[in-house]
């Protein structure tokens, strides 16, 4: 593990070093997934805000 040491004796560790890597771009099924998701996502907001609103009792 890679350290320091200072003038006054106190060591300084530091964290070993992570592999990098590139990201590789999403595949189409992946892109294809995450429109799905995020309409599920839309889907499912917009019912709580409409039990929300219907619950309320304001209309």
């Amino acid at each position: 593990m890679p350290f320091t040491k200072e003038e006054g004796g106190l060591i300084n560790n530091f964290a070993p070093e992570t592999k990098t890597y590139l990201a590789e771009p999403p595949t189409g099924a992946q892109k294809r997934n995450y429109i799905l998701l995020g309409l599920a996502a839309l889907v499912l907001v917009g019912g709580l805000v409409f039990v929300a609103y219907s619950a309320s009792g304001m209309s």
